[in-house]
């Protein structure tokens, strides 16, 4: 007798089978307990005269050893898992009150001690300037970078307008430009800012994701670097 008729299914019943983790079997699916159970009927009720041939026992062991191999891969998985989220929790929880490094063009300003950026530079242009404008896109000032080659490049807003009078704190939006092939064309940014808090688990796949100011909720993979 076999395993499939014992169960009074055909015969690729048997692999359809599914590991519950830790759950307890639901339905008609087959854990390795059962499967075990089966697999012991069926050898003390065979035909003594018609033994099982050791080829066909062989692969009904070999389906047990998957099903086996399928629960402790799960569970080290799981443990793995956890140990990954406890470590990245940890390191976006020390984040929080410190300055990162992202892709933006907007940051909250503290007109009073300035602003340090970055701009990427595809290739060189020998007119490169940054629009500093106001969050109601205002115009504030302009910082001439004059001649750059290609790579990136610091530029620092000191707080001021064009008349040197101190911009009141706020958000501001930093428009990096290049002078390229006739035309102005805009560069991608690197800004500081500050994070307030760190959501565990809310982003997109579960990753972390930091609550920063001015800018919203960011995923912790996007911070380019951690400033001193």
């Amino acid at each position: 007798m076999s395993i499939s008729s014992a169960l009074g299914v055909g015969a690729n019943a048997l692999d359809q089978y599914q590991i519950d983790q830790g759950r307890g079997v639901k339905g008609d699916e087959l854990g390795k307990d059962q499967f075990l159970t089966l697999l012991v009927t069926q050898l003390n009720n065979q035909d003594p005269l018609a033994p099982q041939e050791n080829g066909e026992f062989i692969a009904q062991l070999a389906q047990f050893s998957t099903v086996e191999g399928i629960e402790t891969l799960n569970t080290s998985m799981e443990a793995l898992l956890s140990g990954y989220q406890s470590s990245q929790a940890l390191q976006a929880s020390a984040l929080v009150g410190r300055k990162v490094i992202v892709p933006s063009d907007k940051a909250m300003v503290d007109t009073t001690q300035g602003i340090k950026g970055q701009l990427a530079l595809p290739q060189p242009s020998n007119n490169v300037y940054v629009n500093v404008m106001a969050d109601d896109g205002s115009l504030v000032t302009r910082i001439n970078l004059g001649n750059k080659a290609e790579g990136m490049h610091d530029f620092v807003w000191d707080g001021t307008d064009d008349s040197g009078n101190i911009m009141p704190p706020g958000r501001y939006t930093f428009e990096a430009m290049a002078v390229q092939d006739g035309g102005n064309k805009q560069l991608a940014t690197l800004l500081p800012a500050n994070v307030d808090s760190v959501s565990l688990g809310n982003g997109t796949g579960g990753q972390m994701m930091l609550n920063v100011a001015g800018l919203g909720s960011i995923s912790l993979s996007n911070v380019y670097s951690i400033s001193q």
